[in-house]
């Protein structure tokens, strides 16, 4: 049975951590609802125009970053700019960053990781998302893509150039908007936060540290790749993992490891591998996933070595 001492800490960590997150995603959510009224889908297909396949794969792999769209959202912008003739090798960087480099991936790395963690992590993915850009379409991947099309899509989308009225009108409309959109997103990665502060508070009081450290600590050589071998497959939500993991790393699992998993799971999830694979063959579904492997090993690597 716990001792009742220990679910009272359980309860102090929740509640730690939830006050944390709660803050932190009022704000995300507000930022992430903004950010997609004035960079709307059809602004980015204008910007990924641009002929230069250097500036363009940079271009994509930028936008990827500052737009946090889901994989649900990010898949019909890449047929999109696949339709409308936008070079390749920006549209594959666009769609790398999108889900391991985003607005609210940053801020929870610097709240829970601090500035060093973020920078390094912001480093290595993004110039992985424009290397990998220019080799596969060095390569022909372009070739890879399946002739499909996107039924329905910007139906209902409140974007800046569509509002009406003077300039500061617009701008008071859209952040009217954001902030209704914003309680939306919020309510839906509620849960995730809720699960996340939930397993992490039992994880802090109840598992050994030196069990975890012994497994998946710095030590294990192999616990990066293994990390990144489970991550694939498994449907890791930012909001729920980020939080386990600063537990976790305080309990001595190395920051390579964590890290390692995070990109594993949230740059090749099941939905959008299942998404991809309606739009790519089976070559370039192949070259994606082990372009996420390989990015999740080195910069794991490289964070048990620097931090």
């Amino acid at each position: 049975m716990f001792q009742m001492s220990s679910l009272k800490e359980v309860g102090k960590m929740f509640l730690f951590l939830m006050g944390e997150l709660l803050l932190l995603f009022i704000g995300i959510s507000f930022l992430v609802a903004l950010i997609q009224i004035y960079l709307s889908k059809d602004k980015i297909k204008r910007i990924l125009t641009t002929p230069r396949k250097g500036l363009n794969s940079i271009l994509g792999a930028i936008l990827g970053a500052v737009t946090p769209f889901c994989s649900c959202s990010t898949v019909p912008i890449l047929v999109g700019l696949l339709k409308s003739g936008a070079p390749f090798s920006g549209t594959i960087s666009f769609l790398l960053t999108s889900p391991i480099l985003n607005p609210a991936i940053i801020a929870l790395f610097l709240t829970f990781f601090g500035l060093k963690a973020t920078i390094i992590y912001a480093a290595f993915t993004f110039i992985f998302a424009v290397i990998v850009g220019l080799l596969l379409d060095k390569f022909g991947f372009e070739k890879e893509v399946k002739n499909v099309s996107i039924k329905g899509e910007q139906s209902g989308e409140i974007v800046y150039e569509n509002l009406e009225g003077t300039f500061l009108e617009k701008n008071i409309l859209a952040f009217k908007y954001a902030f209704f959109e914003s309680l939306v997103l919020f309510k839906q990665v509620f849960p995730y936060l809720l699960l996340g502060a939930g397993i992490g508070s039992f994880i802090y009081e109840f598992v050994p540290k030196d069990l975890l450290s012994n497994f998946a600590g710095k030590s294990n050589i192999l616990s990066v790749p293994i990390a990144a071998l489970v991550g694939i497959p498994m449907y890791i939500r930012t909001e729920t993992m980020i939080p386990i993991a600063r537990i976790l790393i305080d309990k001595g699992v190395g920051y390579g490891t964590m890290v390692a998993l995070i990109i594993g799971g949230s740059g090749a999830s099941i939905p959008e591998l299942s998404l991809l694979g309606s739009i790519f063959k089976k070559k370039m579904m192949i070259a994606f996933v082990l372009s996420i492997f390989t990015v999740a090993i080195i910069t794991g690597y490289v964070f048990n070595i620097i931090m």
